[in-house]
């Protein structure tokens, strides 16, 4: 296997799982890698192939929909979807926050784009130290401290201006009918209201909005309008994303951040101008006879699930079948083995020494699987000696990152998005501006920056980007078709969800629904975490060796794509979403 991330679960950690446009120059391209030369191109679907979008909310899904109709690319449709997810999701993703986009073409090249949030320039290690302590994490999520430097308008442009067909302003199209027409509040919605309204009315703009005059969270069917988000939107769509990163705007979310009534921080407006969005180099590799592509550092993610395929392919998976425990405790413990070496070697490649290309390297990765039995647990995993490593960090603990969401779209000239999006956990840090709130994404930084003496990785710099679990991906077929586009949402669950979504529907011959609706499993250091769909297996891991075992309902939520061949030799796109969420598929 060639290959061109989640922290260990602690068990304070299961609590939480409980609950119009020319090219770039060159020089602006974003890196991408081109399909073997071994693979060749796969024909486009045909002319009554328009594509499919998955969101976490239908509405988001049928504004991807409607860029498809209009003529729009799978570009155009995510750029979409992640605007009006800002609407109708605010308490998992938005404009107030960042993610990373993975873009793919039938003739096999993948691109990624970085739009990970900063830190400001004034911040330092000791960021998250105040009067000699260390924050934990519920006192450093409230309030400006927390706050990064938002990146999605900015990948947004990037992504549009080398993959867009419709004019910018046309993206905005539905986001502003939702936030200005009014849109109701779901089920999902109003009980993470119920659960974080300490920090969804932290700011007197999101009590006004999503609380009622007795203080108690808006109903489930309320219809809320956001003027001021219909006029945010309405200005980026007539200006370009320039005029979010300055002018009034950038003013407005410096102000908050330096004055905000809970844990006030200095960020300028020199921050939010000279924020950029990066191009990346995508992470690829092969796992049997597909090619599977993520999102590089900074996010872990790409990584996790590259490496954890990559020590699993000498194993014969699909023999065992998705109800067998033996093939469950060997995904767990090539999850384990992939999480130490995230915890010690994955950060900002602008900031640390990641050794990227020692992690992915398929010798190293054999050298793991080795590691790895079919009859008894690892249960404690140390991170290994890939080539390229300039020393070990130190190990960071865990870190929660809720409030994300993942969305995709292909459309009728067979290319692919696989976009996830964050402003980390539930309604971000809190505060508000122009309608959408802002991230709480720094604490994804280990807010200890060392341990036992050692600087961490992931410790909080000016202008780093923290490390994320985001696992956007496209899964190629042997016949260089696209097969699979998927992502998910939920912190550290996020690569176990990807990876038994490409086991379940390439291994297991599901369905790509089937795939997101089975559980997963979570390693810890002594500890796995199981998904209640799995409960059954618990005790079949258990004599494996897995001391302690934890059965958790998990608040999951994943989102795919999958091109399904006929008998014709055709095919089509089919949709899925995770059937215990609110998510939904939609066609022009």
């Amino acid at each position: 296997m060639v290959f061109r991330f989640v922290r260990s679960l602690a068990p304070a950690a299961l609590l939480v799982l409980a609950q119009a446009c020319a090219p770039l120059p060159n020089a602006a391209r974003p890196a991408a890698t081109p399909a073997p030369k071994a693979a060749s191109p796969a024909k486009s679907p045909s002319a009554k192939e328009t594509g499919v979008t998955t969101a976490a909310d239908p509405r988001a899904a049928a504004a991807g929909a409607e860029m498809l109709r209009l003529g729009g690319s799978a570009t155009d449709a995510a750029l979409a979807m992640m605007l009006a997810l800002t609407v109708v999701e605010p308490q998992s993703s938005g404009i107030g926050g960042g993610g990373f986009l993975v873009t793919a073409d039938p003739a096999g090249t993948v691109e990624s784009f970085d739009g990970r949030e900063k830190a400001p320039a004034a911040a330092t290690p000791d960021w998250f130290t105040i009067d000699g302590k260390v924050l934990d994490h519920r006192a450093a999520v409230p309030g400006g401290r927390s706050v990064g430097v938002p990146g999605n308008l900015r990948l947004a442009a990037m992504a549009h201006k080398r993959h867009g067909k419709l004019p910018w302003r046309v993206l905005f199209g539905p986001a502003i009918r939702l936030a200005g027409d009014g849109f109701a509040i779901t089920p999902r919605l109003a009980s993470t209201l119920a659960m974080a309204r300490d920090i969804a009315g932290l700011d007197p703009a999101g009590r006004a909005l999503f609380f009622g005059a007795d203080g108690a969270p808006l109903p489930v069917g309320t219809v809320v309008r956001n003027p001021a988000l219909a006029q945010t939107f309405s200005t980026v769509a007539a200006l370009g994303a320039d005029s979010f990163y300055t002018g009034e705007n950038a003013r407005a979310i410096a102000a908050k951040v330096g004055t905000a009534p809970r844990n006030p921080a200095p960020m300028s407006t020199a921050d939010l101008a000279g924020y950029e969005a990066k191009a990346r180099g995508p992470v690829c590799g092969r796992y049997r006879v597909w090619r599977v592509c993520s999102m590089g550092p900074p996010s872990a993610g790409g990584v996790i699930v590259l490496q954890t395929l990559g020590a699993l392919e000498r194993f014969d998976l699909k023999a065992m079948g998705p109800a067998s425990p033996t093939a469950w405790h060997l995904i767990a413990e090539a999850e384990r083995l992939a999480f130490a070496d995230r915890d010690a070697f994955l950060a900002d490649p602008d900031f640390a020494p990641v050794p990227t290309a020692g992690l992915i390297d398929p010798a190293y990765i054999a050298a793991r699987s080795a590691l790895i039995s079919e009859t008894a647990a690892i249960n404690t995993a140390a991170p290994g000696k890939p080539a390229g490593a300039a020393g070990q960090f130190a190990m960071g603990g865990p870190v929660a990152e809720q409030g994300t969401t993942h969305f995709a779209a292909t459309d009728r000239w067979g290319n692919a998005a696989s976009y996830t999006s964050t402003i980390e956990s539930a309604f971000g840090s809190g505060l508000m501006v122009g309608g959408y709130y802002l991230n709480n994404e720094l604490t994804d930084f280990n807010l200890d920056p060392n341990r036992g003496g050692q600087p961490t990785a992931n410790r909080v710099e000016g202008g780093k980007r923290p490390r994320s679990s985001m696992s956007p991906v496209v899964v190629y077929g042997p016949d260089g078709h696209l097969r699979l586009i998927a992502g998910a949402a939920g912190g550290y669950t996020i690569p176990p969800q990807v990876i038994r979504v490409i086991i379940g529907t390439l291994d297991w011959n599901m369905s790509a629904r089937d795939a997101i609706a089975q559980g997963i499993v979570m390693p810890g250091p002594g500890v796995l975490a199981v998904d209640t769909p799995l409960a059954a297996i618990v005790p079949a891991l258990q004599a494996l060796g897995h001391t302690k075992v934890v059965t958790v309902p998990m608040r999951l939520k994943a989102n795919a794509i999958e091109w399904v061949p006929d008998a014709k030799g055709k095919g089509r796109w089919v949709g899925a979403a995770d059937p215990r969420s609110e998510g939904a598929a939609a066609s022009p």
